[in-house]
């Protein structure tokens, strides 16, 4: 148990993310979404987890994503996904920690910015991450999909950009890749229904925890 009385736990491991703002993405930076409003997909795995005794390792889950206006004013409707490779048990824990039941501030917070959670689902997750090279690929079952490159000057081009976004204080994460989602979908319904091209994406490493 932690000091609140919750069952403790931990998940280290890897993310690739797609929204659909311009790739320094203001939200980031507290700052409005450049179009207004906010639709992404975004994956994680699980490499080292537990909660409680119960091991995470390997789990996979993720969610497809959108706001009418800027994430922090909510109203956001969310579909979750957790990978059908997951145990019963990982997969009721993995719902709860989505939910924000079991405390850390990154569930906690996107659970209470997306009020209009539709209920979560079991299905196939892909995901292929290499964050030194800004390349990814993921999947969530049949809600969507996105393919991630390295950002290159659309002038000229072929040379690949490095950008990163350092936030020692973050929640999300402390570092995180920037890339350029090629092509990337959501199809689960209006309003989680867009396609996109060459916006935003990001590739971290993350650290949580309900300590």
């Amino acid at each position: 148990m932690n000091a609140n009385g919750q069952t403790s736990w931990r998940v280290t491991g890897v993310h690739a993310g797609t929204c659909n703002c311009i790739w320094s993405c203001p939200c980031q930076f507290n700052a409005l979404p450049d179009k207004g409003y906010c639709e992404a997909i975004l994956a994680w795995q699980i490499n080292d987890g537990h909660f409680g005794e119960t091991s995470l390792d390997g789990v996979r889950f993720g969610f497809a994503v959108h706001w009418p206006g800027a994430i922090h004013e909510g109203n956001g409707t969310r579909q979750c996904v957790v990978d059908e490779g997951a145990t019963g048990e990982q997969r009721k824990i993995m719902e709860e920690l989505l939910a924000g039941k079991h405390g850390g501030a990154y569930f906690e917070v996107f659970s209470v910015v997306c009020p209009n959670d539709r209920d979560p689902i079991s299905a196939p997750i892909e995901l292929e991450v290499d964050r030194e090279a800004r390349r990814a690929r993921f999947s969530l079952g049949g809600v969507g999909e996105s393919s991630i490159q390295p950002i290159v000057n659309p002038e000229i081009g072929p040379d690949e950009h490095r950008v990163r976004i350092d936030l020692p204080n973050g929640f999300e994460y402390k570092q995180a890749e920037i890339a350029n989602s090629v092509s990337w979908t959501v199809a689960s319904g209006d309003p989680l229904a867009f396609s996109h091209e060459n916006t935003y994406a990001q590739l971290y490493e993350f650290d949580w925890s309900n300590a």
